[in-house]
């Protein structure tokens, strides 16, 4: 699996009608089981590489997960992050701002969360709540005292431009000082939506899932789409790409993403920290107290 081919670096127009939402044909003789063993190996991988992550404490490695409701984040992030050390993994689900976070910059609540050396920190949706739901409802951005803001005819498309410009600028930021940044846009078709809002209708395992506010998001999708397509042409970069994942099929999606976080850290210069002589020889010592007692 060449998972290139999912990622779009800031090259060339971007227009999300030319990616797949469901699996391509070259992967749909891939059963659900061999899909599952696949993720259940790279999941082993994982686990090793944090722990390496972790133990050499210079790098760090920030998650994003966007996508339309229904799209399956939370399930992605359950099945993808299942094993690994909660020791050095945060997983953070970004709602509506409080009046606290709305006091701050824009992008406060979010800077502050980045990962620490060593951890692994997973978005539920992030920074890019700004230009998706904001967009789409502009009156949001009337609570957020920004200077020259005052009614929905203030909002043009250039603050856009300058938030598309702050995301790029903190995200190089972020990777100069060792945090890899992932950002995944989980690519859900219209009609799947429909049919996934249908089953938390009609399954009443499923009834806790169902929210009102889901279905009266749904008559914005065209603006949506807009709205997503804008964002990934003029934030996806060398650093920082956006990974366009087919979500139609949750475990396709799954086994996608965790390939993609896998060759992300075999990227790295991971190692466990070398052992100097003066610890060897503590360790020496410790073994012949230990060993005489």
């Amino acid at each position: 699996m060449d998972v290139n081919d999912f990622i779009y670096a800031g090259k060339g127009d971007f227009k999300l009608k030319d990616w797949a939402t469901d699996v391509p044909k070259a992967y749909r003789d891939l059963s659900q089981a061999d899909i599952k063993a696949s993720i259940a190996k790279d999941i082993a991988e994982l686990v090793q590489d944090q722990a390496m992550l972790y133990a050499q404490n210079e790098y760090s490695l920030l998650l994003i997960f966007q996508g339309m409701d229904a799209a399956g984040k939370d399930g992605m992030i359950r099945h993808v992050m299942t094993g690994i050390n909660p020791q050095g993994t945060e997983v953070i689900s970004f709602k509506q701002p409080s009046l606290d976070e709305l006091d701050h910059d824009y992008l406060w609540r979010t800077r502050v969360a980045f990962p620490r050396a060593g951890n692994i920190t997973v978005f539920n949706r992030s920074h890019y709540e700004e230009v998706l739901v904001d967009r789409v409802h502009p009156e949001n951005l009337l609570k957020e005292h920004i200077p020259g803001i005052r009614t929905v005819e203030d909002v043009t498309q250039d603050l856009w431009n300058r938030r598309y410009k702050d995301f790029r600028q903190m995200e190089n930021y972020a990777t100069r000082n060792g945090i890899i940044v992932m950002k995944f846009f989980l690519h859900l078709s219209k009609g799947e939506q429909k049919k996934r809002f249908l089953d938390r209708i009609n399954q009443p395992d499923k009834n806790w899932k169902f929210s009102a506010a889901d279905i009266k998001e749904r008559r914005y999708w065209d603006d949506y789409q807009h709205a997503y397509e804008d964002a990934i042409a003029n934030t996806s970069t060398a650093n920082a790409p956006w990974h366009i994942i087919p979500a139609d099929n949750k475990w396709f999606a799954r086994l996608l993403v965790s390939k993609m976080i896998d060759k992300r850290l075999d990227d790295l210069p991971l190692a466990f920290p070398t052992v100097t002589t003066e610890q060897k020889a503590g360790l020496q010592a410790a073994l012949e107290e230990l060993t005489d007692k």
